[in-house]
């Protein structure tokens, strides 16, 4: 298996709207593991679309509980138990995560059990361990390390930068967060960091569109990062290449690639990727100097 990134989602927010981009998911197979990280509106069939086998779902991460991230995680389970799924599937996320996947399987319960007893199914709730994680050391097991920085999302207190390592291959993804200078020693000399972004220049007009007026402002303001920023962690990380996800707005016409190049470019001068759904990033052409 060749070690890849693939962005599911690069959406950043919950709202759909036509033509758009899908909502935050990340597809990380490094090693010979296939690792979800969040799980937006559209994971199941991006993991589709980009070759998944849903039989093979195995790990999956949340970095925290905003919808953006979650809200189709108990869905993606259930797709893969009615295409097949058999073996275990660990879930690991913040404190809460297991009460959200309780209630989901709680209301599908009479779908559960009806198809265990006409499909002749195993229990879909035996298939899935949810395991809470602090900050610290997450995951390490046949090469495969995982750990976890809080990081600065208002008003969650809990919100999750994760770093994947398998060898001599390693990766960062930020999760939601405003500009977090720790985050840049929790990511140094990684191949990838893969940031949130937002651009400036569209905030107003995402503000006018959506209709939250001053509270969304404050919110985007506080809790995320501009584009500029991401760059300024990247260069203090000495990462192998910057990867721009999670984009607010990802789906203003008059915003283009250009316009993230652009502000990356004033902090940042190492390899950068856009995100996109779709995209494709592989770790070897991303080493770190």
């Amino acid at each position: 298996m060749t070690d890849r990134l693939v962005i599911l989602g690069s959406k950043g927010g919950p709202a759909l709207r036509p033509g758009g981009p899908w909502p935050t998911s990340t597809l990380l197979e490094l090693g010979c593991r296939r690792i979800v990280v969040d799980c937006g509106l559209g994971v199941t069939r991006g993991l589709t679309d980009a070759g998944t086998d849903l039989k093979s779902l195995d790990l999956v991460f949340i970095t925290h509980l905003h919808s953006d991230h979650v809200l189709e995680l108990g869905p993606l389970l259930h797709t893969a138990w009615t295409a097949g799924l058999k073996t275990p599937v660990r879930v690991y996320g913040p404190r809460g995560l297991n009460r959200y996947w309780q209630k989901f399987a709680q209301s599908l319960e009479f779908d559960i059990e009806i198809r265990i007893a006409d499909e002749g199914r195993p229990d879909l709730r035996d298939l899935v361990t949810v395991q809470e994680f602090a900050e610290g050391d997450v995951l390490d097991e046949d090469g495969l390390s995982v750990s976890a920085l809080c990081v600065d999302h208002p008003p969650l207190i809990e919100c999750y930068a994760l770093r994947f390592a398998q060898g001599d291959r390693s990766i960062v993804l930020s999760s939601d967060t405003a500009y977090f200078p720790p985050l840049a020693g929790f990511a140094r000399g990684t191949d990838i960091l893969v940031h949130e972004a937002m651009l400036e220049e569209g905030v107003e007009r995402l503000v006018a569109r959506t209709g939250n007026g001053a509270r969304l402002r404050e919110h985007l303001l506080a809790s995320h990062t501009f584009a500029t920023d991401a760059g300024r962690i990247a260069a203090e990380a000495g990462v192998g290449r910057l990867v721009l996800n999670h984009l607010i707005p990802a789906d203003d016409p008059t915003i283009g690639e250009e316009d993230w190049v652009r502000a990356v470019r004033k902090s940042w001068s190492g390899a950068l990727t856009i995100g996109r759904d779709g995209l494709v990033v592989l770790l070897a052409d991303s080493k770190p100097a």
